[in-house]
């Protein structure tokens, strides 16, 4: 597994040093919009921890952040207006998924409808 890098763009982002506007934030995650929005709504959510996946993620994090991010997830879906008519939730894992940030993350998507998600080999 890739080790953290202190210097990637969300960590910035969550020292401080990179502003963003704060949609959500509390003890576990901090939301903000996608500066490449996909959709009417796209919208990142971050755990405050550092974790580059969310393979390490899983293995690392405590049942209390987990729960908190997942909740901070569902949160922001309500607040951005999606959570009644739907949005698809991704979070990229490693190289071949083309995560571009290696510090998990989760895109909520929504605002219109996003079709069918084709998986093609």
């Amino acid at each position: 597994m890739t080790a953290y890098d202190d210097s990637n763009i969300f960590a910035r982002i969550l020292r401080g040093e990179i502003p963003c506007e704060r949609l959500y934030e509390d003890e576990f995650a901090l939301a903000f919009p996608d500066i490449r929005p996909q959709a009417p709504r796209h919208v990142l959510v971050i755990p405050k921890g550092k974790y580059v996946s969310i393979t390490d993620f899983g293995a690392k994090a405590t049942a209390e952040e987990i729960t908190g991010f997942f909740r901070a997830v569902s949160l922001v879906a309500e607040k951005v207006g999606v959570a009644g008519s739907g949005y698809r939730m991704i979070a990229n894992a490693g190289p071949d998924s083309r995560q571009e940030v290696p510090h998990f993350h989760v895109h909520i998507l929504g605002g219109r409808n996003l079709g069918t998600l084709l998986v093609t080999p």
